[in-house]
């Protein structure tokens, strides 16, 4: 008889500041899927249903599965997802959780449940709760009983102690740019498969650090961190360790007890899983110093991106409106860079985007050709840019699943992208999808941190990360509260005692280790 392995996802990252909260609707209208689609979505086939999930957690942890079928079967239970924003609100995460643990407890009677594999991110926030996701891991085993519990997290999560003692074991990604999804949800699945079966004995260590920003670009394949990430693959090729991670939070995360930490999973060996969390957690705070760069105001990236001529004739010059990234929470409706590149961009062909559901009904109407006038931006989040009145030409208009009702306007030399829903821009077919040619463009403006450096390798010949005013400024995190001296807000040379307290070593309940 075949063991049954439940498996969920319920994810979103957080952005504290952001006033625009997550609604149910917000999961339903983006990614929200049960029964024979999710199915079918996690399956070989999931390309034929949405693209994305042949390289998500699900899909890795399915197939893993599939690989001892003679021994186990996955049974996905439920799929959400929602676009980076404020926090939850609190009848949307009770109603999620609600529907979790209903489809395991159902599970339950139909026929039994050996194991549960969530897929969480790790940098939740809920309206009113603190540490949401240690909630709804603790909710998930009582409903499922005395079995194993495996998680997977996001590498910008934040643990907790609660967190680490709510679930057998936390595998996080190890890129960034992420593009391990489907391998952590593997690898989530084998040691789910493998505590079943009785073939491992888990054992793991975190640490944690008052660490809030370091790494300087914190890219996987890059100095400084390459040696950080490359350590961790070592240990796991190695067999000193079962899963090695290193979680270096979103900044703009809610908690008190925020920042870097390190967790090390192995087979019966707690020494060992000590001594490989704590070398990773030297390793990190010994980069601490190492910021992040210094970006460009919006003039200046104006004038470096006209410098790069011959750049911009064999491709494009790509700026990350870094104040207003919407992969990591902001309200997407800055006004500030689409000023600047309005009035000194002149003879530069700009693609942007901004975020404005009053703008868009109110345009809607309108046809294509037709020439317009408008204020758009600064609705979402006023006290972060103001309004911005403009005149221009419709271009085009589509009902897009994931951006709503979107309006293409030609405003002078700017092709400016209005969405109704999260104008998410890291892909190239933001803009492709709605008739705008990356190859003609000279400068192309994105709403994301890290995946469009991969996204638009093919295109981009110079990429300039602009700081303008928002809730995504990496200063922005140090109005957050903290419990005790955060770095790089606050000088800190000791790193071991605030881990002790966190992880209840200095005699404070809850002792883990």
């Amino acid at each position: 008889m075949t063991r049954r392995l439940l498996c969920a996802r319920v994810m979103q990252e957080t952005n504290a500041l952001s006033p625009v909260v997550t609604t149910l609707a917000d999961f339903e209208s983006q990614h929200y899927l049960t029964g024979e689609v999710l199915e079918r979505a996690v399956s070989r086939r999931g390309h034929e249903v949405e693209g994305f999930f042949k390289h998500a957690e699900l899909s890795g942890f399915v197939e893993a599965v599939a690989g001892r079928a003679a021994e186990f079967e996955a049974v996905p239970l439920l799929s959400a997802w929602a676009s980076s924003s404020g926090p939850l609100t609190r009848a949307c995460f009770d109603t999620l959780g609600d529907r979790v643990v209903e489809a395991i407890e159902r599970e339950r009677r139909r026929g039994g449940v050996d194991g549960v594999y969530l897929a969480l991110h790790g940098a939740m926030g809920v309206e009113g709760v603190r540490d949401p996701e240690t909630l709804l891991l603790q909710r998930v085993r009582a409903a499922a009983g005395d079995v194993p519990l495996t998680t997977s997290h996001d590498l910008h999560a934040n643990l907790t102690r609660e967190r680490v003692e709510a679930a057998d074991a936390i595998v996080g990604y190890q890129t960034n740019p992420h593009r391990d999804h489907a391998r952590t949800g593997r690898k989530a699945g084998e040691l789910l498969m493998a505590t079943v079966a009785g073939e491992r004995r888990l054992t793991r260590a975190w640490r944690t650090l008052p660490l809030l920003l370091g790494g300087g670009r914190t890219v996987d394949f890059l100095a400084p961190m390459r040696a950080v990430f490359r350590r961790m693959r070592a240990a796991e090729r190695k067999g000193q360790a079962l899963s090695v991670s290193t979680f270096m939070v979103h900044p703009w995360n809610d908690d008190p007890a925020l920042g870097w930490s390190t967790m090390a999973i192995t087979d019966g060996d707690q020494a060992a899983a000590e001594a490989l969390a704590d070398e990773l957690a030297e390793m990190c705070w010994a980069r601490r110093l190492e910021q992040p760069p210094v970006f460009a105001s919006g003039s200046e990236a104006v004038a470096r991106a006209r410098a790069a001529r011959v750049r911009r004739k064999v491709g494009v010059v790509t700026l990350s409106d870094a104040s207003d990234v919407v992969t990591a929470g902001a309200p997407g409706d800055s006004t500030h860079l689409i000023r600047t590149l309005l009035e000194e961009g002149d003879g530069l062909l700009t693609y942007a985007a901004v975020r404005d559901p009053a703008a868009v009904a109110a345009l809607w109407p309108r046809a294509e050709g037709d020439r317009v006038t408008a204020t758009v931006g600064g609705g979402l989040d006023p006290s972060s840019s103001p309004p911005l009145p403009l005149a221009g030409t419709v271009v085009s208009k589509h009902d897009r699943p994931g951006f709503g009702r979107t309006l293409v306007l030609a405003v002078e030399h700017l092709r400016l992208v209005v969405t109704e829903g999260p104008a998410m821009v890291m892909r190239p077919s933001f803009y492709t999808d709605v008739g705008l040619s990356i190859w003609k463009a000279d400068i192309v403006v994105v709403k994301n941190f890290f995946p469009f450096l991969l996204f638009f390798l093919p295109y981009s010949r110079k990429t300039i990360f602009v700081r303008t005013r928002g809730v995504t400024d990496f200063d922005a995190a140090f109005r957050l509260r903290f419990d005790g001296p955060m770095y790089p807000r606050d000088p800190v040379d000791d790193w071991r005692s605030r881990d002790r307290s966190r992880r209840g070593l200095d005699g404070s309940p809850g002792q883990f280790a």
